[in-house]
């Protein structure tokens, strides 16, 4: 089977589907150009610890807590009175998060919650094929292409998931209804809706799903056409632009949230992903290279140390102004498809940069827009401030982050361990049970003990019925310096020094991996003469929080050096509510007085725990450095 076509669920049910019922589709994608991923998730999979726990209370309290009813009432007849909001979008990306948790833990009573909202929706489809909540003649305007693309992506996962030919068949109308309405005007989806088309267009992954799915080639067509509409002069050139700062594509648009905006964060990377499924359908280079080059332009002019950006929901580039004060900034759908788009990257390719990325952005900015209950998330996190709740969408009772958070929440866990032709991979650390295919098909078991992040130690063992010589990766994230990898208690002399340590040998049952990563404190210098430090320990951003011991959050602090680079810092015991994770560390305060100050302690905890409580404390990650004018390279 290969992925383009499907994924199997958690059971393999589906892949037994596919095989009996798609082989003309496959075939006629390979013979298009079709290229597979290089990597393919696990099958099955059991997450302990914090992140365990993070995934279940997003599943108890946000995706089965969820009115489905008020989110499909927008569909019927009697509510398609809308000419430009985006109630539409909200069933999507409640369902396509729905599915993916049940895909991690299958339970009666979400299947039951799943099939209802799929035959729920499909009823409000029109004789036309249509799926919406826009007034006849407000079609294609606003919102409306891009909710229709939410519904595609949901009806397409439940096929997915069921073998249900009816969704399938739901979405082919609905993709048919679109094209239709396309052609009764001029044709061109990027002068529709939003944002120099990116919105609109932005429906190019579904399209493309939905060929991989019926081989109905005019779907191919049509997506070909929306990439070639792309480059046009009023489209948003996503393809020609890709070596241009995704901040500085397009010049700043009289009115911000407008047509003409072209650095819209999060409609970017949507139309990002449906290239590479594009790209997964023809093999066109010239696509996977846009959406690369793209994607490192993002990292280095956008992504901030805690793994997001974009502000006002556009891209500034933000990594250079990310000590000041930032107006809404880090928006979680901004930070969800980040992590969709680097995921994307990492099936295709297999490098450690994308799992890196996904691991930075998932501890920190993913966790920290999240509650420990997982009822809400923030639409907003700044790197200092507070966690401010936000405001309902369109009378929705949620707003599109809340909607969005749980699915970048799910999407991680099939990317803990990984297959390949070559053998298998441990790309991300988390306690638990993971089951993949071997290159020769058995089953094998990796199962991790750790409770990393607090500890850097991890042992990985290997259970499978029989010997077999393969390939295990297991992957050095780049910011441990001093790693240390033993196989059944035999230290590795040569490591890389980030990137995948690769063990080829004939392994057998009870075979052990351990690694020791280095979790020393890291400090990052940030800004010019008004220097601002930040600390990490491992893949976490520290932070202050105006609940800990220590001077006031805002206080100049200078770190108490080791060695050049290097600072103590000790784990405390969790007794704060909402805390996950607490150390101490020596800091000198700010001292007006010739003879200095003396070290104070300072408490710190995990950037996703800080300002998670009662009253909204505030926090930050940053440690105000004080100016010294001596040090300045000016003329006075």
């Amino acid at each position: 089977m290969i992925y383009i076509a499907f994924k199997c669920n958690k059971y393999g049910r589906f892949l037994a589907f596919c095989v009996l019922c798609c082989c003309s589709a496959i075939s006629f994608a390979r013979q298009k150009g079709h290229v597979g991923d290089f990597i393919s998730g696990t099958s099955q999979l059991e997450i302990n610890g914090e992140i365990g726990q993070r995934l279940m209370a997003s599943y108890q309290h946000r995706i089965l807590a969820q009115d489905v009813d008020r989110l499909i009432a927008v569909f019927r007849k009697e509510n398609r009175t809308e000419d430009h909001m985006w109630q539409s979008e909200f069933w999507g990306k409640w369902f396509t998060s729905a599915v993916q948790a049940y895909e991690y833990r299958p339970s009666e009573a979400l299947k039951k919650v799943i099939d209802k909202a799929a035959k729920d929706l499909m009823a409000t489809q029109t004789e036309d094929g249509y799926i919406g909540n826009y007034a006849p003649d407000h079609l294609l305007e606003q919102w409306d292409i891009w909710g229709r693309k939410y519904c595609l992506l949901g009806l397409i996962a439940y096929y997915d998931l069921t073998g249900d030919k009816k969704s399938l068949q739901a979405a082919s109308r609905a993709a048919d209804n679109l094209m239709s309405d396309l052609k009764k005007t001029d044709g061109i989806i990027v002068t529709k809706g939003n944002y120099r088309g990116m919105a609109a267009s932005s429906i190019l992954e579904p399209i493309c799903l939905l060929y991989a799915r019926t081989a109905n080639k005019k779907y191919l067509d049509f997506a070909e056409q929306i990439a070639s509409q792309w480059e046009t002069a009023t489209g948003p050139q996503l393809i020609s632009k890709a070596s241009i700062d995704v901040g500085k594509r397009f010049p700043k648009p009289k009115y911000w949230y407008s047509w003409e905006q072209g650095q819209k964060a999060y409609e970017m990377m949507s139309c990002y992903e449906g290239l590479l499924e594009l790209y997964r359908l023809t093999g066109r280079t010239e696509y996977k290279r846009a959406v690369e080059d793209t994607w490192q332009n993002i990292l280095d002019t956008e992504i901030n140390l805690a793994g997001s950006g974009a502000a006002a929901e556009m891209w500034f580039g933000g990594k250079a102004l990310q000590t000041n004060m930032i107006a809404h900034y880090q928006e979680t759908c901004v930070t969800v498809t980040w992590i969709k788009l680097s995921l994307q990257l990492f099936r295709l390719t297999g490098e450690a940069k994308y799992a890196d990325a996904v691991e930075n952005a998932y501890y920190n900015a993913l966790l920290g827009s999240m509650t420990a209950d997982g009822a809400t998330w923030t639409k907003y996190t700044p790197l200092k401030g507070q966690r401010l709740p936000g405001s309902e969408q369109c009378g929705m009772g949620l707003n599109c982050c809340e909607a969005s958070g749980p699915r970048g929440l799910f999407a991680v866990p099939p990317y803990v361990s990984t297959a390949s032709q070559d053998g298998l991979s441990v790309n991300l650390f988390m306690d638990g049970v993971y089951q993949l295919k071997s290159p020769i098909g058995q089953e094998v078991l990796l199962t991790q003990k750790t409770s990393y992040p607090l500890s850097g130690q991890i042992a990985i063992r290997v259970g499978l019925k029989k010997e077999e010589d393969m390939t295990l990766s297991v992957r050095i994230p780049s910011w441990s310096k001093d790693s240390k990898v033993k196989l059944n208690g035999d230290l590795l002399n040569e490591l890389p020094s980030q990137g995948y340590v690769k063990i080829k040998r004939k392994w057998k049952s009870g075979d052990e991996i351990t690694v020791q990563l280095d979790m020393s404190a890291r400090l990052e210098e940030r800004g010019g003469a008004e220097k601002q430090l930040a600390l990490f320990r491992g893949p976490i951003l520290l932070a202050r929080d105006s609940r800990l011991i220590g001077p006031p959050v805002g206080v100049a602090l200078a770190p108490v050096h080791l060695a050049e680079g290097t600072i103590q810092i000790e784990p405390v015991e969790t007794n704060t509510d909402g805390i996950w994770l607490k150390f101490k560390a020596k800091f000198l305060p700010e001292s007006y007085t010739e003879t200095g100050a003396e070290p104070v302690e300072v408490e710190l905890c995990d950037y996703a725990s800080a300002g998670h409580a009662p009253g909204l404390p505030f926090y930050s990650v940053w440690f105000s450095q004080l100016i010294e004018p001596q040090q300045l390279n000016q003329n006075f």
